[in-house]
């Protein structure tokens, strides 16, 4: 009989990272890489160079640092973009980008965890829409985002280049409830 481990799940935004936080979050992207998942490159950048990116995320005003953790360990990373600004038409719309969770630490319901984090401060902060976008080749975080309620608006057939060939990319949005006020059927009026 197969004894069941009681495993320790958070997500948290950060706004600093210990050392031994940032040698967790390199390994978990460069992993997160090398599976074909969740960030922009195609091949591991090494420690030094994820330190410097991530270093680079935390100073960003328009920028916010999402992690998961499993049993105290950084296994994975999202991030919430809001507009700049001077960019006040786009003001109630933010962006998810760079979501993943190492492949060692899946199954573990981190990355919903952390999508509903994510979606909860955009929401907080004024923002009424998500977006994202993804990779065609990321069939396991398409049916996340599809599992909770984003809705696909388009397809780029020539999204990205990976390992030599034109990969599609599919776009992604979601309308988040506000914390108070109007609901959010209302952002979106139906002709008479």
């Amino acid at each position: 009989m197969m004894s069941q481990v009681a495993h320790e799940l958070s997500v948290e935004r950060v706004v600093a990272l210990s050392d031994a936080d940032l040698e967790d979050l390199c390994e978990a992207t460069d992993a997160a890489i090398i599976e074909g998942g969740g960030f922009g490159w195609v091949a591991p950048q090494g420690r030094m160079a994820l330190a410097r990116h991530f270093r680079g995320v935390l100073l960003v005003p328009e920028r916010e640092l999402f992690v998961a953790r499993l049993d105290g360990h950084l296994v994975g990373s999202a991030q919430l973009v809001r507009p700049a600004r001077n960019n006040e038409a786009l003001a109630w719309a933010a962006q998810l980008t760079h979501a993943y969770i190492a492949p060692y630490a899946r199954g573990y319901g981190l990355a919903r965890m952390m999508v509903n984090r994510v979606e909860e401060r955009a929401a907080a902060l004024g923002h009424r829409v998500l977006n994202l976008d993804v990779r065609e080749t990321q069939r396991t975080a398409i049916e996340l985002f599809e599992r909770l309620g984003y809705i696909r608006w388009g397809t780029h057939p020539a999204y990205a280049r990976v390992e030599g060939r034109t990969v599609a990319g599919h776009h992604y949005y979601k309308t988040l409830e506000p914390v108070r006020g109007r609901p959010t059927e209302a952002l979106f009026p139906q002709d008479p």
